[in-house]
């Protein structure tokens, strides 16, 4: 069975930063893209960024500069380094894999607050 796990999110004030991992387990599993993408209060859920297995990126317009993506593909770990954070960042950060059968999944989430 394969599982997401966050972590690494928190509060931090404006300008700040912070780094959220994510940690894929299943035996078997080889994720084809990796991501992070994030839901705040009363808003759908947007994609943050997404990275392939070969190291293609691709980010949200309102994170480009500030985010980075990344993956240690040995570990199914995916990173996502979050600097110069704004208070419209403040939402519940979700992890993302899809197989290469194309089954999506996704960990419960792991909250960033931006605040001062």
């Amino acid at each position: 069975q394969v599982q997401l796990v966050e972590s690494g999110g928190g509060l931090v004030q404006p300008g700040g930063s912070l780094r959220l991992s994510c940690v894929v387990s299943g035996s078997t599993f080889s994720a084809k893209s990796m991501g992070w993408y994030r839901q705040a209060p009363g808003k759908l859920r947007d994609v943050v960024a997404i990275i392939s297995r070969d190291g293609s990126t691709n980010y949200a317009d309102s994170v480009k500069g500030r985010f980075t993506i990344s993956r240690d593909n040995a570990l199914n770990t995916v990173y996502l380094q979050m600097n110069s954070l704004k208070p419209e960042d403040t939402a519940d950060y979700y992890c993302w894999a899809r197989s290469y059968s194309d089954m999506a999944y996704w960990g419960k989430g792991t909250l960033v607050t931006v605040s001062s």
